[in-house]
C-alpha cells in the first residue's frame, strides 16, 4: 500500500491543529475522515504515527515522518500554484492577518471579492496586533497581511482610517458634532495599547497635552464592554463602528489623525502567486 498526499494532509492537520475533530474544518471534511486517512497512512507505513488521546501526540515514527511529509506536501502545493500561475488561474490557500478592527470593517466585503474574483482560492484569517502582524509576515508565517502605516511596503492601499472619540450615547459630549481629545479629561480614559496606542498618543502631542490612562486594555471586545459600562470614554478607529451598538457613539475629533492601511506580502522573497493575484486586482481597480 502506498502513501498519498491526502493521507499526509490529515496527518499534518491532526498535528498542526491539535487534535482530529479540529483538524476537519481545517481541511474541510468530516472528522471520519480525517480519522480514515490517518489511519490509511499508518497501515501504509505498518506503525502508528499518532497516540491516540484527547490532545494526539506524535510517535517516534511519527515524529521522523512529520517534515517529510510537510516537504511532500510543500511541493505537491507549489507544483500546483506554478500550474495555476502558468494558466493565470491562481489558486491555494493563502493565510491572511489584520487588526480586529480591520476584520471587523473592511474584510468582509473584501472577502466576498476575492471568493468571485479568485474561487480556487481559499484565504484564512489570523487576527493579530500590528506589531504581531508585521512579525507574522516578515517571518513567512503568513502570505499576505494589512500593514498599518508601514513605513515602506509593496502593495496597494486598502483606505485611510480616521480616530474618533468612543462616548456612551448618554455622555454629556455624545452628541456633539466635533470634540476636541482635552474634552475627555473629565472623564477616566481607557487607552487601547495595542497598535492604536501611538496614534493616540500622537493626538495629544498635538495639542501639547500628556495622556494619562486610566486603564490599559488590550482587547477591542473589553474596551467596548467597559465603555458600554459607563467605565470611562476612549479614541479609537473609525472602523470600530463596525463592532459597537446603538448603546455607544463615535464623535470625530477636531485633531485630525488617520491610519494607512496596506494590503501587501512578505518584504522578502517571492509572493504566493494568489497574494500577486490579489493585490494586482486591487491596484487595478484604484
Amino acid at each position: 500500500m502506498t502513501v498519498n498526499l491526502a493521507q499526509l494532509r490529515a496527518f499534518l492537520a491532526v498535528v498542526d491543529e491539535g487534535g482530529f475533530s479540529a483538524a476537519a474544518p481545517a481541511l474541510g471534511i468530516s472528522q471520519s475522515a480525517v480519522s480514515h486517512a490517518v489511519a490509511a497512512l499508518e497501515r501504509a507505513v505498518g506503525s502508528p504515527v499518532l497516540h491516540r488521546a484527547k490532545d494526539p501526540q506524535l510517535t517516534s515514527l511519527g515524529s521522523r515522518l512529520v517534515e517529510h511529509a510537510r516537504t511532500a506536501v510543500a511541493a505537491a502545493s507549489a507544483i500546483t500554484d506554478l500550474a495555476a500561475e502558468h494558466a493565470s488561474r491562481p489558486t491555494g490557500t493563502i493565510r491572511l492577518a489584520a487588526p480586529a478592527t480591520v476584520c471587523q470593517g473592511l474584510l468582509p466585503d473584501l472577502l466576498g471579492r476575492w471568493r468571485s474574483e479568485f474561487p480556487a482560492v481559499t484565504i484564512r484569517v489570523f487576527e493579530g496586533e500590528d506589531h504581531e502582524i508585521a512579525e507574522w509576515l516578515a517571518e513567512r508565517t503568513v502570505d499576505m497581511a494589512v500593514l498599518v502605516d508601514p513605513r515602506s511596503a509593496d502593495g496597494v492601499e486598502i483606505g485611510t482610517d480616521r480616530f474618533h472619540a468612543l462616548l456612551r450615547r448618554d455622555h454629556p459630549l455624545a452628541s456633539e458634532a466635533y470634540v476636541d481629545v482635552t474634552d475627555l479629561d473629565d472623564d477616566p480614559f481607557l487607552l487601547s495599547d495595542g497598535g492604536c496606542e501611538r496614534h493616540v498618543r500622537d493626538l495629544y502631542r498635538q495639542v501639547g497635552a500628556r495622556l494619562h490612562p486610566t486603564h490599559r486594555v488590550r482587547e477591542c471586545a473589553t474596551l467596548i464592554a467597559m465603555v458600554q459600562a459607563g467605565v470611562g470614554v476612549s479614541v479609537v478607529p473609525g472602523l470600530m463602528a463596525s463592532m459597537i451598538d446603538q448603546r455607544l457613539v463615535m464623535v470625530p475629533l477636531r485633531q485630525k489623525k488617520e491610519r494607512r492601511l496596506v494590503l501587501s506580502g512578505p518584504p522578502s522573497g517571492a509572493w504566493h502567486p494568489a497574494v500577486v493575484a490579489i493585490i494586482s486586482g486591487l491596484s487595478a481597480a484604484t
